[in-house]
């Protein structure tokens, strides 16, 4: 009885949150350009040196030092990147290792065809000379297809790694290896820097951290307490895309159960909206008062920034979800607070179903509006 009760509040609260959308604050922000002509970037890391490195889906990792993008690439990666418009593999996810002033490490998601096979990878590039070498392989084998490839990296506060997990489409011949623990695919991963088991995770010999996942785009630790939230695409019925608070094991319901859809007996979101979410960050600097504490989620279909407003209780909830940009600068696939404090966010008009103009793909800076 519990369980059903909790699962009742949190998607009576979601649905709340649905109605509370202010999109009042989209007057208050503009942005500027400080990357133009991308080819779909879809993840974007700050190195302790100030540098931005972006990932672009054909396989490039390209970098912007002082608002200004290096024409050449920092690294080339073979990719399975389908030219059918739409399609979603390709190079991901990408995170800069804690300690990358030693050790210059950095971390890409990517999807791989060889010997009659494609899956998702997770790999490690080492810089030397102003350049990634050294592809380094440290998870093989989650489930690639051409759509839900998942696939965003981030460090959490523990210094272990954690990886989304798309099913790779396995719902759609009926498959359900969301539901399984000897699939990778509809997972949350956790793993050590050097792709090694970490031992305290919650399901034995497996990397395994959450499951019951469709195709999740965003992971942002909150920094006060260090919970970490996933955004998920949902099945593009109503407001079913999530907004989910991760914890060890728990099962989050896919394919038995999506957005606001009860979820008795599974692990419910604390927000289902109708906007397709992708990237996510906390807001921790001082640039934008009013958006401290908040979490921004890039949305793609919505074209929206979104601020999300988290009530400050026990058990995490959404209180209100204001509209910061919307549709300006067409489909948003990824935003994050740089050591700067200004907020920048990555466009995705070249991904195939965005409608891209001359300068597009682009990296904008958030700014007040004059």
């Amino acid at each position: 009885m519990k369980l059903i009760l909790t699962t009742v509040v949190a998607l009576s609260l979601a649905a709340q949150a649905i109605n509370q959308v202010n999109p009042a604050s989209a007057s208050q922000f503009d942005a500027e350009t400080i990357a133009r002509n991308l080819e779909t970037p879809w993840a974007m890391a700050f190195a302790p040196d100030g540098r931005m490195f972006i990932t672009e889906r054909p396989g490039r990792i390209r970098v912007v030092e002082r608002d200004v993008l290096n024409p050449s690439p920092w690294a080339v990666i073979p990719v399975n990147e389908s030219a059918q418009r739409g399609l979603e593999s390709g190079l991901m996810g990408l995170a800069i290792d804690p300690q990358f002033a030693r050790n210059r490490r950095v971390y890409v998601c990517y999807t791989h065809s060889g010997a009659g096979s494609t899956s998702n990878r997770i790999g490690v590039l080492t810089e030397e000379k102003g350049k990634g070498t050294n592809l380094t392989v440290l998870l093989d084998g989650m489930p690639a297809g051409a759509y839900h490839n998942g696939c965003r990296l981030k460090f959490g506060p523990d210094g272990k790694l954690y990886a989304t997990a798309g099913d790779g489409a396995s719902d759609r011949p009926g498959g359900r290896a969301a539901q399984s623990l000897e699939s990778l695919g509809g997972k949350v991963l956790r793993l050590n820097p050097d792709g090694s088991l970490p031992n305290d995770n919650p399901f034995p010999k497996s990397y395994v951290w959450s499951y019951g996942h469709r195709n999740q785009q965003g992971l942002a630790f909150q920094p006060q307490t260090g919970r970490l939230f996933a955004t998920e695409h949902g099945t593009g019925a109503g407001g079913n895309n999530e907004l989910n608070v991760i914890e060890r094991g728990k099962n989050y319901a896919w394919p038995t159960a999506v957005g606001a859809e009860p979820h008795t007996g599974f692990t419910a979101p604390i927000l289902s909206r109708p906007d397709a979410p992708a990237g996510a960050t906390f807001v921790t600097g001082n640039r934008y008062p009013e958006l401290r504490g908040r979490l921004l989620i890039a949305t793609l279909s919505a074209q929206r920034l979104l601020g999300v407003v988290l009530g400050d209780g026990g058990a995490p909830s959404v209180v209100r979800t204001d509209v910061l940009i919307q549709g300006t600068y067409g489909r948003l696939r990824d935003v994050i607070q740089g050591p700067d404090a200004f907020l920048y966010i990555a466009t995705s008009n070249r991904d195939g179903r965005g409608q891209p103009g001359p300068e597009d793909d682009r990296v904008l800076r958030l700014t007040r509006r004059r």
